[in-house]
C-alpha cells in the first residue's frame, strides 16, 4: 500500500540513483541525463507516489518554456485564445513554443512532453487526444491545462471553458419568450463535452417553457459552415418546418441563413437562427447574428494563470473553471409569425 507521502530515499532506492540525482529531477535542474531523469520519474509514478519534497522548504519554480498546442487553423476563434496566451505568458517573462496547424492533429505530441527539457508546461486547446493520453501525462507530473476541452476530464487536471449550458440555454429562452416551440438544433458532434452541455442548456430551457424535446429535431455535426448548410437544409425540410434553428456556432449559423435563403425564408420574419462564439462574422451578416458571446481572450489569460501558478509550485483552489457568456440579441430572432 503507497506511504502518505514520498521520500528522496523511496524514489533513489526504486530508481537506483543517489538521493542527490532524486533532488535535481524534482527540482528541475539541469546536470542531469535524459535516461536518468526519465528512470526517476518512472520511480515516482510506478511507485504511486506524491511528488516528492526536497529537504530546504519550498520547491523551486518550474524552469522552460510554455509549449502551447492548438492544433486548428488559427481563425478569429482560436486566434484570439492564442493570441491571449502568448500576450499573457511574455507579461510572466515565459517563452512560447506554439504547435498549431491542422497538420497537428496527427503529432503525437503528449508522448514526448514530459521527457523534454526545454519545456516546463503546457497549455491545450480543445486537444484531440483522448482523455487516457491526458491522464497518462499527468501521471508524470508534467503541469498542463486545457482550454475548452473536448471530452470530461478527471477532477485533478486543471481546465478552462466557457458556460456552455448556461449559454445554450439563454438562447433558447429568448426564443420561447418569443413565442417560438418547434426549435430545430444543430448541436456539434456527439462526443464533444460542449456540444453535449449546449443540448442539455437548450432542452432546460425547454422545460422551463413547458415544452418537449423532440430528437427529431436535432442535428448532429462538424462546427462548419458547410454542415450547418446541410443541417439546415435537412431540418427545414421537416413538416412541418421549425421556426427557429439554434446552430452550435456562428460559422453553423452562416451555414443556416444560406439554407434559408435558397428556400426563400426571410430571417427572421419566417425564420428565426442564432449562433454561438459572437465572433466577427457574427456582425459582417444580414441580418446581424443573435449569439452567445464566449470570453475567448479571458480564457487564455485565466489558463496561464493557472499553468503560473502550477509551475511556482503552488496548489490551486480551483482546477475547472467556467467562464459566464453573454447573450447577445440581434437581427436574426424576432417573434413567431
Amino acid at each position: 500500500m503507497p506511504r502518505a507521502r514520498a521520500t528522496m530515499r523511496d524514489v533513489a532506492a526504486a530508481a537506483g540513483v543517489s538521493l542527490a540525482t532524486v533532488s535535481r529531477v524534482v527540482n528541475q535542474l539541469s546536470g542531469i541525463s535524459p535516461e536518468t531523469r526519465r528512470l526517476v520519474e518512472q520511480a515516482i509514478e510506478e511507485l504511486g507516489l506524491p511528488a516528492p519534497v526536497p529537504r530546504g522548504g519550498t520547491p523551486k519554480p518550474v524552469e522552460g518554456a510554455v509549449y502551447v498546442r492548438c492544433p486548428y487553423v488559427l481563425t478569429d476563434y482560436f486566434g484570439l485564445i492564442v493570441s491571449s496566451i502568448a500576450e499573457t505568458l511574455e507579461q510572466h517573462g515565459r517563452q512560447v513554443v506554439l504547435n498549431a496547424g491542422e497538420a497537428a492533429v496527427q503529432d503525437p505530441v503528449l508522448t514526448r512532453l514530459a521527457s523534454r527539457r526545454d519545456i516546463g508546461g503546457a497549455i491545450l486547446i480543445l486537444p484531440p487526444e483522448p482523455s487516457e493520453d491526458l491522464v497518462r501525462l499527468s501521471s508524470r507530473r508534467f503541469p498542463f491545462v486545457v482550454v475548452d476541452p473536448r471530452t470530461a476530464l478527471p477532477r485533478d487536471i486543471p481546465s478552462v471553458s466557457a458556460a456552455h449550458h448556461s449559454g445554450a440555454r439563454q438562447l433558447t429562452a429568448h426564443l420561447t419568450s418569443l413565442g417560438h416551440t418547434r426549435i430545430g438544433v444543430i448541436a456539434g458532434p456527439r462526443e464533444w463535452l460542449a456540444a453535449d452541455a449546449r443540448l442539455s442548456g437548450h432542452s432546460a430551457a425547454l422545460a422551463d417553457a413547458g415544452i418537449l424535446p423532440d430528437p427529431a429535431l436535432v442535428r448532429h455535426d462538424q462546427p462548419t459552415t458547410l454542415h450547418g448548410y446541410r443541417a439546415a437544409r435537412d431540418l427545414l425540410a421537416l413538416d412541418p418546418r421549425p421556426t427557429a434553428l439554434v446552430a452550435f456556432n456562428d460559422k453553423a449559423a452562416i451555414g443556416a441563413l444560406q439554407a434559408a435563403a435558397e428556400l426563400g425564408l426571410i430571417v427572421p420574419d419566417d425564420l428565426s437562427i442564432t449562433g454561438f462564439d459572437d465572433l466577427d462574422l457574427s456582425r459582417a451578416t444580414t441580418p446581424q447574428l443573435t449569439t452567445v458571446r464566449q470570453p475567448l481572450q479571458e480564457m487564455g489569460r485565466m489558463a496561464v494563470s493557472l499553468l503560473t501558478r502550477l509551475l511556482d509550485r503552488h496548489e490551486l483552489e480551483a482546477r475547472h473553471v467556467e467562464l459566464a457568456v453573454d447573450l447577445v440579441v440581434r437581427g436574426s430572432t424576432a417573434r413567431r409569425r
